[in-house]
């Protein structure tokens, strides 16, 4: 593996690109290496290359200069065409070539063609990625092996990337900042319903929990019955009040299927209980109202590794996910997964006992990851 520690003063004013193209929990993972290599050359510039849907996760991000984002194909607006879509792209490309970027890092585990293609069409000075072995590559000058079989958490496997330059440590936390503007229209819709917010997860008697019912994946999803029942017993042992969140729209929509039947379902069979329905129609709206609760309920996916960058504690019904290495980074969790690798195998007494040792174990500062 290439080492840089003997040339670590000039890369406190190098130029580093980090290309990461994939969806919102393999982008938020990828923050606690952006942080890093922020406090270990403060002087340095920072650019990310993601895509437009994922984008919002970074905005506000104080450790990075500038963000690049494109339009993927299928996320293209309708009345957009191939060529300006194309356009755009080559646009963009152009820029980047013209901030002659030293070090462009493809951060994410494994070995992604596409990540690669876009470091040439930028041409860095070098490209730090992962290699099957430690072998020459006409892409990557400066590779890192990747262990295919030998898996750690996402954030960890990302991490070593900076090992070429030295950095080699316990990865921080991950982050994410909510729009200032987003979260005081939500804490104003909370006031209208009557619901107390409090800051301090362990101390308070009556707490907000976020209850997060969409999933991409089948065996992701919780069904109705449960969550109404579940919200009832926090509600009855622990004066619980909620926000509800979903990915709005038609289930049935081939494209984007969201989950307002599911919603309303609940929200009829919830409609006594202390509860603040909340579509997210947008990734800011997501991580503004995620940042509200002082413990939130979700299946594995986007929302949890958001909660988990808004350091909230965490009960996580994990489905068919690996949970090595996709359970929440850095902050107290109780994970639930059956042999079955099925969520509706997951009862309601269970998810309870889980938010009851989360909060006990939080209370004590036991850390459950």
């Amino acid at each position: 593996m290439s080492n840089l520690l003997g040339v670590t003063s000039s890369l406190q004013q190098a130029k580093f690109l980090i290309i990461r193209r994939d969806n919102i929990g393999d982008l938020l993972c990828t923050t606690p290496l952006i942080r890093a290599l922020r406090e270990q050359f403060p002087q340095a510039w920072i650019a990310v290359l993601v895509n437009t849907y994922t984008a919002p996760i970074l905005a506000g991000n104080p450790d990075i200069n500038i963000v690049f984002a494109y339009d993927k194909a299928k996320h293209r607006e309708p009345n957009t065409s191939y060529l300006k879509w194309l356009w755009q792209r080559v646009r963009m490309i152009l820029v980047l070539r013209r901030h002659h970027v030293d070090y462009a890092i493809l951060a994410a585990p494994g070995i992604q063609k596409s990540a690669r293609r876009f470091a040439r069409w930028v041409r860095p000075k070098h490209t730090v990625g992962f290699v099957r072995e430690q072998t020459s590559d006409s892409d990557i000058d400066i590779p890192v092996v990747f262990n295919s079989v030998q898996r750690h958490h996402e954030v960890e496997e990302t991490f070593r990337l900076l090992t070429p330059f030295g950095i080699v440590k316990e990865p921080p936390a991950m982050n994410v900042v909510p729009d200032s503007v987003v979260v005081a229209i939500a804490k104003k819709q909370l006031t209208t319903a009557n619901i107390d917010i409090q800051s301090e997860p362990q101390t308070k008697q009556q707490p907000l929990i976020g209850i997060h019912i969409s999933a991409r994946k089948v065996k992701q999803r919780w069904p109705v019955e449960r969550f109404v029942a579940l919200m009832r017993a926090l509600h009855e042992r622990h004066g619980a009040s909620f926000m509800l969140f979903w990915s709005p729209g038609d289930e049935n929509n081939p494209l984007h299927p969201g989950d307002d039947n599911k919603a309303k379902a609940i929200m009829d069979a919830a409609h006594d209980l202390p509860l603040l329905a909340f579509p997210t129609h947008t990734l800011k709206e997501l991580i503004a109202g995620l940042s509200l609760p002082n413990t939130v309920i979700c299946s594995d996916g986007g929302a949890m590794h958001i909660a988990a960058a808004l350091a909230k504690p965490i009960v996580c019904l994990f489905g068919n996910s690996d949970a090595s290495v996709w359970y929440p980074w850095g902050v107290p969790h109780v994970l639930l997964q059956k042999e079955s690798f099925d969520v509706n195998d997951i009862s309601v007494e269970e998810t309870l006992g889980a938010y009851e040792k989360l909060m006990s174990a939080y209370r004590f500062e036991i850390n459950l990851s």
